[in-house]
């Protein structure tokens, strides 16, 4: 996991920190999305609030991981595949909810169709949430 740590991080031009390092290791070893407090539950007191949100906004704007938001508001981070860039997230997938356990899961291979819009509408994103029973509370 170290190496493809690595490999991520120079893929998208940005130094290997420690921050980094652990909190991308948090993603990948995640099968599901992370909320910040999570995030920072899991590093410990190894790094401040600032530190974690830091990064996670540079994760976001190098297209490494992306935001799915949540039923009362708040923002759930997971990590992007290969295809997005900085700038250009690629992210069309459903997401899942779990009503029983919260757990929210990427469902990449379904992708949201694309919705027509009246003229003049430029979309920017599309965002689909499905809430339910995962298979482990079923």
């Amino acid at each position: 996991m170290e190496a493809q740590i690595d490999e991520i991080l120079r893929k998208n031009q940005l130094s290997v920190t420690g921050s980094r390092k652990r909190i991308l290791e948090l993603f990948l070893a995640s099968n599901g999305a992370l909320a910040h407090g999570d995030i920072e539950k899991k590093t410990g007191e190894k790094f401040d609030r600032v530190t974690v949100y830091r990064t996670l906004q540079t994760f976001l704007e190098k297209g490494i991981i992306h935001t799915i938001p949540t039923p009362d508001n708040s923002v759930l981070y997971a990590l992007c595949k290969d295809n997005c860039t900085e700038g250009h997230h690629h992210d069309n997938h459903v997401h899942f909810i779990c009503r029983e356990c919260g757990k929210t899961i990427c469902l990449a291979d379904i992708t949201i169709p694309e919705v027509k819009l009246p003229g003049g509408f430029l979309p920017h994103e599309y965002q689909m949430i499905v809430t339910g029973l995962c298979k482990e509370c079923r």
